[in-house]
C-alpha cells in the first residue's frame, strides 16, 4: 500500500483473519494459508460458514393435516441449531487436526461462527463488524467459460470487499 501523499510503503499489520470455508476440499486447502499467515503475523482467525437461505416449498407432500405450521417451524429450528452446532463442532476438529499435523505452525482460533443467510452478504457483513485486516478463502476453478462469468461467492467477495482478500485455488492436479 503506497502513501501517495508521503510516498512511503505502509506495511500492513495482520492481526485478525477471517476465513470464509464452504467446507469444500478447496477450503481445507485454503486453510492452509490461513494458518500459516496467522502463524507469522501472530494473527487470531475467524472461521465462518454461511448455510445457503432455505429454499420455499420443495417439500414431496404437504404435512399440513399432520402438524401445525408452529409444530413444523419448531422443527426446522431445532434441526438448524442441530445442524449449525455439528458444523461448528467438525471445523473445530478439523482446526485442532491442522494444529496438531503442523505442530510448528502455531494459530489461534478466536472463533467459529455458522449462520445462514446469503453468503456473500453474511462474509461482507462480518469483515465490516468484525475488525478484520484480511478475508482468506477458496475458489473452484471450472475452466475458462465458468471463470468467466464472475457468479462465484469468491469473485463476489473479492469484487465487493472493502478489506484484502486471498482467493486461494486448488493446484491443476487437484482440481
Amino acid at each position: 500500500m503506497i502513501n501517495k501523499m508521503e510516498g512511503q510503503m505502509i506495511i500492513p499489520e495482520i492481526k485478525k483473519i477471517l476465513c470464509a470455508t464452504d467446507l469444500s476440499a478447496n477450503a481445507r486447502y485454503s486453510f492452509g494459508y490461513v494458518a500459516s499467515l496467522a502463524h507469522r503475523y501472530g494473527a487470531g482467525i475467524t472461521i465462518i460458514h454461511v448455510l445457503e437461505p432455505e429454499l420455499r416449498g420443495g417439500y414431496a407432500y404437504d404435512l399440513s393435516p399432520y402438524i401445525t405450521d408452529e409444530k413444523w417451524e419448531d422443527i426446522k429450528k431445532s434441526q438448524e441449531e442441530e445442524a449449525i452446532s455439528d458444523i461448528k463442532k467438525r471445523l473445530a476438529q478439523f482446526s485442532e487436526e491442522v494444529a496438531r499435523e503442523h505442530a510448528s505452525c502455531l494459530f489461534d482460533i478466536d472463533e467459529i461462527i455458522v449462520i445462514r443467510g446469503n453468503p456473500v452478504e453474511k462474509i461482507l457483513l462480518y469483515t465490516k463488524s468484525g475488525d478484520f485486516d484480511m478475508v482468506v478463502m477458496g475458489s473452484r476453478g471450472h475452466g475458462t467459460f465458468v471463470d468467466a462469468m464472475m457468479g462465484s461467492t469468491a469473485r463476489r467477495v473479492l469484487r465487493r470487499c472493502e478489506i484484502p482478500v486471498l482467493v486461494v485455488r486448488l493446484p491443476k492436479d487437484e482440481e
